[in-house]
């Protein structure tokens, strides 16, 4: 199941009206501001509520649950970093893989809690949260090919390679917002080219997947 669809199975059934649509989408705006910079488990749904201005009830009768509202949150969010990582398709290459790290490193920066929750895998092993995390990466893979060598379904080799870059990724952007000793320019011009240096391993074991002009080596 991808972010999309994941997305569209938490909503309401039966409760389709315009009106219950647009009051849940406005919970989830307020709750993308609540847990930013604040863990899972600091917010109790009292706490939520208050600071919602809204009764409890109201958030129960959406989402069912704490774990349910929270889910549903990190579940659009990221939904809007997926969506804004695969479009861009008019611009060059190398720029749309800009934009896309850029993209990455503002979510990271602006939303942390929910990041790092995402990256660790939630609480214990969360399932959900996995897939949210599975989905975000494959996400990433698929942009990073399409830019790379102009499709995304890639040799098992190239596909394994760009996602071990993911994966590295990951770890050091969860390094940057604990210690943001760089800049986010910085940070990600460290990124793109850490990712030529994986371009350019996949072409050296897989030669039929030849890294794209920017990222080769000046002979």
């Amino acid at each position: 199941m991808n972010i999309s669809q994941q997305r569209d199975a938490a909503r309401p059934r039966a409760r389709g009206t315009e009106r219950s649509m647009a009051r849940r989408a406005e919970l989830i705006a307020i709750g993308r501001r609540l847990f930013a910079d604040t863990s899972y488990d600091a917010l109790s749904m009292d706490d939520i509520a208050r600071q919602a201005h809204v009764a409890k009830g109201l958030i129960y009768y959406y989402f069912q649950s704490k774990r349910g509202y929270y889910l549903a949150i990190i579940q659009d969010s990221v939904a809007d970093l997926v969506t804004f990582a695969a479009s861009g398709g008019e611009l060059e290459p190398v720029d749309r893989v800009h934009r896309t790290i850029d993209s990455y490193l503002r979510y990271a920066e602006h939303n942390q809690a929910a990041y790092r929750t995402i990256v660790s895998g939630g609480v214990g092993f969360d399932t959900e949260v996995h897939s949210v995390r599975d989905g975000v990466r494959e996400a990433i893979v698929a942009t990073i090919a399409e830019g790379a060598y102009g499709r995304t379904d890639i040799a098992p080799l190239a596909r394994m390679g760009l996602l071990a870059w993911v994966c590295s990724v990951e770890g050091a952007t969860l390094d940057w917002i604990d210690r943001p000793e760089l800049s986010r320019d910085t940070m990600r011009e460290l990124l793109v080219k850490t990712l030529g240096g994986s371009l350019r391993a996949i072409e050296e074991l897989e030669p039929a997947y030849r890294a794209p002009q920017p990222a080769r080596r000046a002979p």
